[in-house]
């Protein structure tokens, strides 16, 4: 028996691109929906399983960042990938701050689109399956559920990760020890280099350390190799 194929819903105000978006996908053997606006995305998320989301950011009703950080209050970890006219390099950090798992600026080309939504869901299948090898991290009271995408700091304090959150610290804690270059966390992450800037990734870090690092300005396990990335170590070093 053939897998079914994944779910992916398509959401954006302007109907003809959506329905246009919807036809190529199943062409290429996905199953597709469309939504309108925000609202309408909301309901379809909530109320059916979708393996990814196809997100416009400026929309009537409720803007596709707002709808991507209600789904995360919510927990609700479906990838995202905003789609939207606005480029600029602080849009995009925008979208991924909001919990998206990668931004694509209008017009884009279909092939493009392929290649990102290929790349999205195949790097949430290796993440699933390696967090299913090694769920839980734990390192100086700080305790990691790459399943749930919950974090559980020093202090006693709960924290929801973004997907890319999680996919960065469980990149780096899979090599305990070892040195990871910024190239490296992009090929892992995200498949190819879609930012040149390494602000990216380096936005990612600073948030993980503010959460689970006691001295977020001397951190103990996650620590810059300068002009080449970065290097996680479970025992802190003196």
């Amino acid at each position: 028996m053939s897998a079914a194929p994944q779910r992916i819903l398509v959401v954006d105000d302007e109907v003809n691109l959506a329905l246009g978006i919807a036809e190529n996908l199943e062409m290429e053997g996905y199953s597709s929906g469309i939504a309108a606006d925000g609202l309408e995305a909301l309901e379809k998320i909530r109320s059916e399983p979708w393996d990814l989301v196809l997100l416009d950011v400026m929309m009537p009703n409720k803007d596709g960042l707002a709808v991507c950080a209600e789904l995360r209050e919510e927990d609700n970890n479906v990838p995202i990938l905003f789609l939207t006219a606005r480029g600029a390099l602080d849009d995009r950090l925008r979208g991924l701050e909001a919990g998206g798992d990668d931004y694509l600026a209008k017009p884009f080309s279909l092939r493009e689109m392929l290649l990102r939504v290929k790349a999205i869901l195949r790097r949430r299948q290796g993440y699933s399956a390696s967090a299913e090898q090694s769920p839980r991290l734990e390192f100086t009271g700080n305790l990691i559920d790459f399943r749930n995408y919950k974090g559980t700091d020093w202090a006693g304090h709960e924290h929801n990760l973004t997907h890319k959150e999680a996919m960065i610290l469980k990149t780096l804690c899979d090599r305990d020890g070892e040195v990871v270059s910024r190239e490296e966390i992009l090929e892992a992450v995200w498949g190819y280099e879609v930012f040149p800037s390494t602000r990216t990734i380096d936005n990612f870090i600073v948030r993980l350390r503010k959460r689970f690092e006691r001295y977020p300005e001397t951190p103990q396990h996650i620590h810059t190799v300068r002009g080449v990335g970065y290097r996680f170590t479970r025992q802190p070093e003196d």
